[in-house]
């Protein structure tokens, strides 16, 4: 059971940063310094994955490895692997938003320099280094030779190369890593320096009582190290492509549905393997954060299965998963589960009863509280404890402007409930810190009451998500002080 608590979700690449986008250096710690005097107790964050040219979070080209755009180069300079000149600005990049094309075209020189100092200098053989090679080569040797393969080889994914790399041969792995050797060290490299940055910022955060929260996608990417890696363990033709993929019916955010694309798991061959691949995951998981959410948590009960070449995910059908299977054996390893269910939408007294058996929070979001009547799930009098309340999510328009959007009956069904002709975002934050649900998370941009210019993501859309950044956090103290008041009102 999770204790009485509030916090606030932020992705770190929404950070402020000189360089860009945010990183996991000064401005994450000088946030997390902010949680600490607002009163918060965790940071709640998104998938840490290398994300593909979508830039999503829940797209990447690896289940394990780290997002090297969120390496701090500052502290490359002070560890003697970059020079403070290596640093200088020619031009400005944008305050509010995050533009990859040229934060990578800036970074990616700056990381290889770093990568050919520390190769020069014998990093390979330091005993820090090699300790992490010792407890990640499992997925490491795979994720980086698929990185460099993906990089030198111009076919549109892995089931385009020659046949002898798609079926993984120990000779063409062997004569793949020699001819991109160099390529294989950089990701190596890169991957050593994100885990020793990222452990040290959540030993900064837990050292001021903050936990991190973090986030795991169901499904991966077709295009990933872990598909391509551990082919028997999805639904793939003769080809190598998907059978069927991922997505969800017609729901709340779109009338067409959710069409994800990712590959399916086969489930009978995890449970021939007694789901060794997943319970590495939610252990490897579990290590990184103090508490994580599984995304669409519905799939591991059963799951919306749409023919490979759909436009849409309307035709589709529920297919059961094992998810019983892997937490038991998960729960018999490690005892309590430090896991949140993302249950929203459409979910079935089959999804409830594995939600409750292993005691995990579920998701309550309240905009979506008003589109109906009394006995609506989202309401705060129909909360039960064990429950993490949102204002909204990464997937919602911000409280502001959904505010201001909100129309007929649903936004008369809002202001009867609040008793007030206007509701502000303030009042949308005191209703659920002000509720029995455990723990409360508030994005951001509620807190400081940003319009939809500062959406994360629009689901069932490409264009415009993910980039959203703050320009500076000169600006929170205000809005911390009254959070902090809020928050200590309401026992937080």
């Amino acid at each position: 059971m999770l204790s009485r608590s509030s916090g606030i979700l932020l992705h770190p690449t929404s950070l402020p940063g000189r360089f860009g986008i945010g990183s996991l250096g000064a401005e994450a710690r000088k946030f997390i310094d902010w949680l600490s005097e607002s009163g918060q107790k965790t940071w709640q964050i998104l998938p840490l994955g290398p994300t593909d040219l979508s830039h999503s979070p829940y797209q990447c080209y690896s289940a394990f490895a780290g997002n090297s755009d969120l390496v701090d180069l500052d502290e490359l300079v002070e560890i003697e692997l970059l020079q403070a000149k290596d640093l200088v600005l020619t031009k400005a990049f944008p305050l509010e938003s995050i533009d990859y094309h040229s934060v990578r075209k800036f970074r990616e020189p700056l990381l290889h320099k770093a990568f050919l100092r520390f190769r020069e200098t014998g990093g390979f053989g330091w005993d820090n280094y090699r300790q992490f090679w010792s407890e990640n080569s499992w997925w490491l040797e795979s994720y980086s030779l698929f990185y460099a393969c993906r990089k030198n080889l111009k076919g549109k994914d892995w089931s385009f190369w020659e046949e002898s790399l798609v079926l993984r041969t120990e000779e063409s792995l062997n004569l793949y890593y020699r001819t991109y050797r160099e390529d294989v060290e950089f990701q190596r490299f890169l991957q050593f320096v994100f885990f020793k940055q990222w452990f040290a910022l959540k030993k900064y955060a837990n050292n001021l009582g903050i936990k991190i929260f973090g986030d795991i996608p169901l499904y991966v990417s077709y295009d990933s190290a872990d598909v391509w890696t551990n082919q028997d363990l999805f639904l793939l033709d003769k080809k190598k492509k998907p059978v069927k993929v991922g997505g969800v019916p017609p729901d709340y955010f779109s009338e067409t549905g959710q069409l994800w694309g990712n590959p399916l798991f086969d489930w009978e061959e995890l449970k021939k393997r007694d789901y060794d691949w997943w319970i590495a995951r939610l252990h490897f998981n579990l290590h990184m954060y103090d508490l994580v959410r599984i995304d669409h948590f519905r799939g591991l009960e059963s799951y919306w299965a749409i023919p490979y070449g759909e436009k849409t995910a309307i035709k589709g059908e529920w297919l059961k998963a094992h998810g019983d299977a892997v937490l038991k054996i998960l729960q018999g390893q490690i005892g309590h589960l430090p896991i949140i269910a993302e249950d929203l939408g459409t979910i079935t007294r089959e999804v409830h009863h594995l939600r409750k058996k292993y005691h995990l929070p579920g998701m309550k979001v309240l905009q979506f509280a008003f589109a109906s009547g009394a006995d609506n799930e989202h309401l705060p009098h129909n909360y039960e404890l064990d429950f993490v309340a949102y204002t909204g999510t990464h997937d919602n328009d911000t409280t502001v402007n959904w505010l201001k959007t909100v129309k007929g009956e649903e936004r008369d069904h809002l202001r009867r409930y609040f008793g007030v002709s206007v509701v502000d975002h303030w009042k949308m934050i005191r209703l659920i810190l002000s509720s029995v649900a455990q723990m409360t998370i508030i994005p951001l941009q509620d807190v400081l009451g940003l319009d939809a210019s500062a959406r994360t993501n629009t689901p069932g859309t490409i264009v415009g998500n993910w980039q959203w950044k703050l320009a500076s956090q000169e600006n929170l103290k205000e809005q911390g002080e009254k959070l902090k008041e809020l928050t200590d009102l309401y026992r937080r």
